[in-house]
């Protein structure tokens, strides 16, 4: 190949890498869109975002150093993101169709970049089309061998671990909308004509020993309940568990918390209590969206039940639209800069004190003249009374308290991607 076209192809690769963080949550998005088994908890999310982020760092240096196909390996966050996908039963063919549909991704940016090339003649940008075609699908047939050993390997160690047959029981009580309460308890063997509350408990991906941490969590939901749980492996950091009886779960939130202080790595979620089979999903359901929002939470509280953030988590399906509309409330309110968040929450207080300015102050510690300057410094900044919208208003803030790290995200600007940006001017 001549020499010229190889400079073109590193010139390639080196714009990608240059915008690799805005490709990865182009791609990222894009995988979450067309994909329903990318749908993940933040957690797991964070590992997607590192695999591919790990996976187009490769392709760059295959790009930019011709690196033959014997050197190739599956990048380690990619290997670990497969194992989270055994782990989910998630299947093999949604994870291959994700890299399919990033490698077409990929070559649309990279034609997109050579015709921003005005000097690159025909027969070069042919070239390098080629090449770059050439390189990139060696990279992908390597690191897809690679990955279907991993994936195979991790679902046989996994079911073989936690009991694929319990595993299959429960998940098919969970998804199966056509069971009837008798026949989910015939193929449970458990009763489920009682009470039932669900936790979620996960450690942080940095636990050393995340099966020691998940069994110390479950001697605390024992110890607060007086109940043994049933639970399961959700994956390797993740466990769900059910305090079932005849009558109302009675959780000591108060021990628990303490408990857990012990256990930095360790967190847990806690749906609201629910009678028979429906309540039996629907308390899972509910700590699943409680964990979602625990995950965006600006503190660290290592216990949230569904009940404390109900609103917050209901909210949470639709993140733009709902910061669009947190916007729209807010007005100048919804920036992300530390003043702002401390108009924000003296106007949380001083609503909650219904208007008073020295109940305000008293909870906030500070002296009245400074909280009365705060609001009306909150009012210029949202644009209009306080007292308009005042339901949307409570919401809006209450949005920004809980939701702080997810809107904060969503509130940065847009990044440009290469297709806009000529790769001469990089």
């Amino acid at each position: 190949m001549p020499v010229d076209v190889d400079a073109v192809v590193s010139e390639i690769a080196r714009v990608i890498d240059t915008n690799l963080p805005e490709l990865t949550t182009e791609l990222t998005d894009y995988f979450v869109e067309v994909i329903p088994e990318f749908q993940h908890d933040e957690t797991v999310r964070q590992l997607m975002v590192a695999s591919t982020s790990s996976n187009l760092e490769a392709i760059v240096d295959v790009l930019a150093h011709k690196i033959p196909v014997d050197s190739i390996t599956v990048p380690a966050a990619a290997a670990e993101y497969a194992r989270r996908f055994a782990q989910h039963e998630l299947s093999l063919e949604a994870l291959l169709r994700a890299y399919r549909l990033g490698q077409h991704r990929l070559t649309e940016w990279s034609l997109a970049l050579l015709r921003e090339m005005p000097d690159l003649e025909t027969d070069r940008a042919l070239a390098a089309v080629a090449e770059i075609t050439q390189r990139v699908n060696r990279y992908i047939d390597q690191v897809i061998a690679g990955l279907i050993d991993i994936y195979e390997a991790e679902l046989r160690r996994w079911n073989s671990r936690t009991g694929a047959a319990r595993t299959a029981q429960v998940r098919t009580i969970l998804e199966n909308e056509n069971l009837t309460d008798s026949s989910a308890e015939h193929l449970l063997g458990t009763p489920l004509s009682g009470r039932h509350q669900a936790a979620i408990v996960w450690v942080a991906p940095a636990t050393p020993d995340p099966d020691a941490a998940l069994q110390a969590a479950n001697r605390l939901l024992i110890e607060a309940s007086g109940r043994n749980p049933l639970t399961l492996l959700a994956d390797d950091h993740t466990m769900w568990a059910w305090l079932s009886g005849p009558s109302e779960p009675l959780l000591d939130l108060a021990l628990l918390r303490e408990r857990l202080i012990a256990h930095p790595g360790l967190r847990i979620a806690l749906g609201s209590p629910g009678a028979r089979l429906s309540g039996f999903r629907s308390t899972l359901r509910e700590a699943q969206r409680a964990r979602k929002v625990a995950e965006t939470m600006s503190d660290d509280d290592q216990l949230v039940s569904f009940d404390e953030v109900a609103i917050a988590a209901l909210l949470t399906d639709h993140p733009d639209e709902l910061w669009n509309w947190t916007e729209r409330v807010l007005g100048g309110l919804a920036a992300t800069d530390d003043s702002t968040a401390r108009l924000r929450a003296t106007v949380r207080c001083f609503l909650d004190a219904n208007g008073s300015f020295t109940e305000a102050a008293a909870r906030l510690h500070l002296h009245k003249n400074t909280v009365s300057y705060r609001i009306r410094k909150a009012e210029e900044v949202r644009g209009r009374p306080l007292g308009d919208d005042r339901l949307d208003l409570e919401v809006a803030l209450l949005v920004c308290d809980l939701l702080w790290k997810r809107v904060s995200a969503i509130a940065a600007p847009a990044p440009s991607t290469p297709k806009s940006r000529s790769v001469r001017s990089v």
